[in-house]
């Protein structure tokens, strides 16, 4: 499976049902696989992929509230449809509280269903496309020196170069190098990105952190 790919796992130990939602979700040109139990997904999931799960919410051995407790213990933060019958509505309910994205009762509409697994899908790409990046980032801070990380900290707080160099005990032009560096090696077009970057992905705070 390309890991590029958003995959729909479907979990069910219907044969039936997996084969119908199977072919429906291909019908809408969405990648699944399928499985007929908790246990046999766990066995298959690579972390590495994404993608979003379509989920019984009652089978025997492992259910899929179950499944979603593991998953959420794992760090695995695959957005979860559950499919439920009518008298499980109230099951299904509280696995959204948990964090499933949606639920769809039995017998589902086919359009719902591909619209909900859509959106989970898509949930699920933009997750891991910041994650690319968040991982993009910490490389390019791992890559700058000690003082490169100090003088970037006391850059993105807005803090002039003059301020800096009395704060660390060094010489204004020495700061300036070290800024450019910083910028080089973050392949910042600019500081409002390195800022940016900073703020919302928090490498600062790991990068001090060690």
């Amino acid at each position: 499976m390309n890991q590029h790919e958003p995959v729909a796992f479907i979990v069910d130990d219907d044969e039936a049902v997996r084969d119908s939602l199977g072919l429906l979700l291909k019908a809408a040109g969405v990648g699944s696989r399928s499985y007929d139990s908790a246990e046999a997904f766990l066995d298959d999931f690579d972390p590495r992929e994404y993608g979003c799960l379509v989920l019984d919410i009652r089978m025997p051995g492992m259910g899929g509230l179950e499944l979603q407790t593991v998953l959420q213990q794992r760090n695995v933060a695959l957005p979860i449809v559950f499919i439920t019958a009518h008298g499980d509505v109230p099951m299904a309910v509280e696995a959204v509280r948990r964090g499933a994205v949606d639920f769809i009762q039995k017998p589902f509409d086919d359009e719902a269903l591909v619209e909900k697994v859509t959106d989970a899908l898509a949930a699920s790409a933009r997750q891991h496309e910041e994650e690319l990046e968040r991982n993009d980032i910490r490389r390019r801070v791992d890559s700058l020196t000690a003082r490169e990380r100090q003088v970037m900290t006391q850059v993105v707080r807005g803090k002039a170069n003059k301020v800096i160099a009395s704060d660390l005990g060094v010489s204004q032009r020495t700061v300036e190098i070290h800024r450019s560096r910083v910028m080089e090696k973050m392949q910042a077009a600019s500081l409002a990105q390195l800022v940016r970057w900073c703020w919302s992905r928090k490498p600062i705070s790991e990068a001090h952190g060690r």
